[in-house]
């Protein structure tokens, strides 16, 4: 054997003696050898590609499965209007908690709707309304005031009672003074008939920014109330009159509802607020008395109804599934801390 062709054994030395073609050590083709791996790596990553999207797929189906097995138990658990409201005699529970305004659950549309079912069902023997409020929009409250009369009027042998809870003040008891009675807790807040317009004036803190402002109308009083500009005394006193008409409008109403109940007192409809004792001696109210109280010793039932409006079993779980991301959001992010005052 020539020096040439010589290589050790084992060695995996390309061979080219005979054919040109680069060999490995057993004699087969280079080029074949390497096609034939990398189609078994090709064979390898496909296999492990497909039983990834496998894996995907079944992973999608067991949420969807899982997911669609708790709506149809929602579904199932989930009770009608006809056993929830109707099947027996009962006292109607409506709420209003909050700021009445539009678009918050004390708004006029929302309580209103409520009203209307509650005086609507023949097995609603009384309507209580259980007010948790700091008043509002005059708006929203005259709107579910008149709603109220204007229901009282159509079914003159159902009484509505309203019950204040923590608090019933301002456009919340404006709300109150049209049930039949009032009751609140000895320590209910109850009161605060007056009107409210607060503001700030950033006129003093530019000039000393050295901040021109430049406001430019096509009407003498546009920029009405404007922070940013000096007040006038001529705004003022136009703007003072518009709260003494909403003023006397609620005093108006106030009267209206109670009646001759109301005690000749000096600052009655000053923007004063009392405690529940102190405001049945005024005749802002009939007496103490929770829900519980009220629909089994006035209305003689013990059985109460909750009318607040009605959301869809798929409403609520999309309502409580926010609620529970939102907490956990705010608990990673260390604002999950009680309110203080």
């Amino acid at each position: 054997m020539s020096d040439s062709n010589w290589r050790p054994e084992g060695s995996d030395q390309q061979d080219t003696s005979s054919t040109g073609v680069d060999k490995d050590f057993s004699g087969q083709p280079l080029e074949v050898r390497t096609n034939k791996e990398w189609r078994l790596i090709e064979k390898v990553v496909l296999g492990l590609f497909r039983e990834q999207r496998r894996a995907r797929r079944w992973g999608i189906f067991f949420k969807l499965a899982t997911l669609g097995y708790f709506i149809v138990i929602l579904l199932l658990a989930w009770p009608s209007a006809e056993t929830e409201l109707g099947a027996k005699d009962h006292v109607a529970l409506i709420d209003l908690k909050g700021v009445i305004a539009d678009g918050e659950e004390a708004s006029a549309d929302a309580i209103n709707a409520s009203l209307r079912d509650a005086f609507a069902d023949a097995h609603a023997k009384a309507v209580i309304l259980r007010i948790n409020s700091p008043g509002g929009s005059p708006v929203q409250a005259g709107q579910i005031y008149d709603e109220i009369k204007r229901l009282r009027g159509l079914h003159p042998d159902k009484k509505l009672y309203a019950v204040i809870d923590d608090i019933g003040a301002s456009g919340g008891y404006y709300v109150a003074a049209a049930a039949d009675d009032i009751y609140a807790d000895k320590a209910s807040i109850v009161g605060s008939i007056g009107v409210i317009s607060s503001g700030f004036g950033f006129v003093q803190l530019m000039d000393k920014l050295g901040v021109e402002r430049r406001t430019m109308t096509s009407g003498k009083y546009k920029n009405l109330l404007d922070p940013f500009s000096p007040r006038s005394e001529e705004i003022d006193q136009r703007w003072q009159a518009m709260l003494d008409v909403t003023h006397q409008q609620f005093i108006d109403e106030v009267k209206k509802g109670r009646g001759d109940r109301l005690k000749d007192a000096p600052d009655l409809f000053t923007g004063m607020v009392w405690t529940g004792q102190q405001a049945v001696t005024l005749g802002l109210i009939d007496g103490l008395g929770s829900v519980d109280s009220v629909a089994r010793e006035v209305v003689g039932l013990d059985e109460v109804q909750d009318y607040a409006p009605e959301m869809s079993p798929w409403q609520k779980l999309t309502r409580e599934f926010g609620v529970s991301v939102g907490r956990g959001v705010s608990q990673q992010l260390g604002l999950d801390l009680p309110l203080m005052h």
